[in-house]
């Protein structure tokens, strides 16, 4: 392996980096449901980082120089998780779902590098993101490159059933892209295309991780069904918790400052519902700051008025929990167990985080 491949992999391990101080964990120590899954499923984690760090080596230097880069940025590996979740859920004790979550991972990452070059994004997690450190043109080829190495372990698995419904995935949500983008800094969109854009971008990765767990353990199609299900609707919870984060967040707390959305002109639910609710004036000024994107330093305050005169917080928070008791709902087929139970507890650590 390269020199910077063995770096990442001690980094991964938890190993001092050569600068002497303590290396970040993969997965934060976090309190709750998600320190609960990673206890979980650490061992089958421990073996899927390593595969991870396997599966970015290459002779081109700057490949696992700027894979590595985002992958230890401090990612809490939620969908390879879930997958394993899933898995155990199922009560699978094979070692399939190792090299399948590690794809599922090698997908996210190759979307964060593709989205950050599309969205012109400087920070990711809170440190410079992958494509303000090496360039817009590496991040999307290694990109590329993490798609590439998803597939070779779909490929190695040999299951049809799981490349249909990863590749799938990969396709829907690079036609979410596609869709945000066609939508970007336009108000006229509606609920209804934000929405599509969220089950696109996010949600199908999170159905297909969950429901690539129950393939793996032979579950029948009512258990397929369910997984998939339960992802979909917790990754479009996740979402929308994160569009209401934006506006409400402390940066020491999640890692991205508050607007960064309405900096960069998204057009993300609370905006949709603000703009929807307002009159000529609020929409004259929606107008200029996200499509035109002629703001002052005051039009963030400004837009946060808005939000709260209209309550659109408010309201995209109850379509998350909303999305969160269709997650709950999914998993009531499957028995009592300490496994169903986190994952229940999941679906509250997405909806409850700090806003």
């Amino acid at each position: 392996m390269s020199a910077t491949v063995n770096q990442l992999a001690g980094q991964l391990a938890g190993e001092p980096s050569p600068d002497g101080e303590a290396a970040r964990e993969p997965i934060p120590a976090l309190d709750g449901a998600v320190d609960a899954l990673t206890r979980l499923v650490r061992a089958d984690l421990d073996e899927v980082n390593r595969i991870i760090v396997a599966n970015m080596d290459s002779e081109i230097a700057l490949i696992p120089q700027l894979a590595g880069y985002i992958v230890a940025s401090g990612g809490k590996r939620l969908r390879p998780m879930l997958l394993l979740g899933a898995a155990q859920l199922c009560g699978y004790e094979g070692q399939r779902h190792q090299g399948l979550a590690a794809s599922v991972e090698f997908i996210h990452t190759a979307t964060l590098l593709h989205d950050d070059v599309v969205d012109g994004s400087d920070l990711r997690r809170g440190k410079a993101s992958a494509n303000e450190v090496f360039g817009n043109k590496p991040s999307v080829l290694v990109g590329d490159f993490l798609f590439a190495r998803a597939f070779l372990l779909m490929v190695a698995d040999g299951s049809i059933d799981v490349l249909h419904i990863l590749s799938r995935a990969a396709a829907v949500i690079a036609e979410g892209e596609v869709m945000q983008l066609a939508a970007a800094n336009d108000i006229a969109t509606g609920e209804e295309t934000y929405l599509a854009v969220v089950r696109a971008k996010t949600a199908e990765l999170f159905a297909a991780a969950c429901e690539v767990g129950a393939v793996v353990a032979d579950a029948g199609p009512a258990a397929r069904a369910a997984l998939a299900q339960y992802g979909r609707a917790l990754g479009v919870a996740f979402q929308l918790v994160d569009d209401v984060l934006d506006y409400s967040a402390r940066q020491a707390r999640l890692g991205k400052a508050i607007g960064d959305d309405f900096r960069e002109g998204k057009i993300t639910l609370p905006a949709v519902l603000a703009i929807a609710a307002g009159d000529a004036d609020e929409r004259a000024f929606w107008k200029r700051c996200l499509e035109d994107l002629d703001q002052t330093p005051a039009d963030l305050d400004h837009a946060l008025v808005l939000m709260q005169r209209h309550g659109t917080l408010d309201q995209a928070m109850d379509r998350a929990r909303g999305y969160g008791a269709e997650a709950r709902a999914a998993l009531a087929g499957f028995p009592a167990s300490p496994v169903r139970q986190i994952l229940l507890d999941i679906v509250d650590f997405c909806i409850d985080r700090d806003y």
